[in-house]
């Protein structure tokens, strides 16, 4: 298994509820391949950059997770078929995923290592 995020825009005319099943699907999909789900988070509606399908807000939703590659196309076919998606983006984040080891944000990770620099100049 690999692990990826992916964030999606949903269009700002459905509810709370269509936004919860598509995170339900989404979710089946990728635990139905043997994946598991690691973040879900709704950072909810925010002003797009430029209209999409002649919206100018929508949705977005953060998904963290690891799958097989096929589940990922699924996923993905399903996303191009929903009318209420309007956008979505896939990164592969670890070629391997193991379980076991935790999971470390690479943007903590990031400041972590700016910090010991900055600790090491001083001294």
């Amino acid at each position: 298994m690999r692990r990826y995020e992916t964030i999606s825009i949903i269009s700002p005319n459905v509810g709370e509820d269509e936004i919860k099943a598509i995170c339900q699907r989404t979710a089946g999909i990728i635990e139905g391949d043997g994946g598991t789900m690691i973040n879900v988070d709704n950072w909810g509606l925010k002003k797009l950059a430029y209209p999409i399908r002649k919206q100018q807000q929508g949705y977005y939703i953060y998904t963290e997770f690891a799958a097989v590659p096929a589940a990922v196309n699924e996923m993905e076919r399903i996303f191009k078929i929903d009318d209420h998606v309007l956008k979505f983006m896939t990164v592969k984040l670890q070629e391997v995923y193991d379980p076991n080891t935790p999971v470390k944000s690479s943007i903590s990770a990031k400041s972590q290592d700016s910090e010991n620099d900055l600790d090491e100049e001083e001294e």
